[in-house]
This record gives structure tokens, sequence and C-alpha cells, in this order.
């Protein structure tokens, strides 16, 4: 799924269009951001934590030409899922969420569109059953010259 797909997703969870969904996804994706860059910790209960981590100054080896090389000491920004999340993704828990209740909602207004459609289909099929039943007649009239055929061969096997 791609940050589109995403928003769109959200928009429809929230009932509202896609600016608005854009907007409280930036919100949150901002405030993460702002806070492990202070060296803050962002706990998101049933997702994970998103934390910064320090890694030390080292030495290291350039590949092209086998020279040491030293790397200077930084933070990175680190994320480690919940035992839900895990759980979730692995397949050893089913997910229970509003997602179900709002993949409802979508499915009862899809329902109601569809149904219109069906009707208008349905006068649509009634036409093809007409089309069908003369191509059946048709087929008939075709094995009964296939049959006729083949009796002709047996008779002039008979006679030679």
């Amino acid at each position: 799924m791609n940050r589109a797909e995403f928003i769109e997703n959200l928009a429809a969870r929230l009932e509202t269009n896609k600016a608005e969904a854009n907007k409280a996804l930036n919100g949150v994706l901002d405030e993460i951001r702002h806070a492990v860059s202070r060296g803050e910790e962002v706990r998101l209960s049933g997702l994970g934590v998103f934390d910064s981590v320090k890694r030390e100054a080292r030495k290291a080896r350039n590949p092209q030409t086998g020279e040491t090389i030293r790397i200077k000491a930084t933070r990175v920004p680190k994320f480690r899922p919940s035992a839900d999340f895990k759980a979730l993704v692995s397949g050893a828990r089913k997910a229970v969420s509003d997602r179900t209740t709002a993949a409802k909602k979508a499915a009862k207004k899809s329902t109601a569109k569809k149904s219109t459609a069906k009707k208008s289909t349905a006068k649509k099929s009634t036409a093809k059953k007409s089309t069908a039943k003369k191509s059946t007649a048709k087929k008939s009239t075709a094995k009964k010259s296939t049959a006729k055929k083949s009796t002709a061969k047996k008779s002039t096997a008979k006679k030679s």
C-alpha cells in the first residue's frame, strides 16, 4: 500500500474527504518525527515504539580500496513492534477492529448501489435467455444432420 492508497482508506474510515485525511496523516507523522528527533520515545499501544538509538563512533573498511575509515557517532531512528502487532503479522491472532465495521458500512452502501444495477442487469439477462434458446434449437438440428451422415457411412461400409 502506498501513501495515496493509505489516505484513501483513512478517508473512508474517518468518513471524510482525502484532504482532511491527508492533514490527519501528516499531523501524526510530524508529531512522531519531531518527538523522536528530540530524543523522546513515542509509544503507540497495539503498534509499537518509535525511538532513537545512539550509535558509537567506529572504524569501518572501504570495500573498494580496503582503506580503514572512521565513522562518527550518530543517532538513528528505531521502531520496535508491539507483541500484538507481531502476533497479527505472524497470523497467530486475527485482526478485530473498527476496520471491519467500516468495511461493513462500505459494503452496505455498495450493496444499495448494486441492487439498482442488478435490476437493470436482470432485464438484459432475460433478453440473453431468449437468444440462448434460439442457439439451442440450432444445435439440435445440427445433431440430427450429424446422425444422418453417420448412418450413411455405415450403409456404405456394409456394401463393401
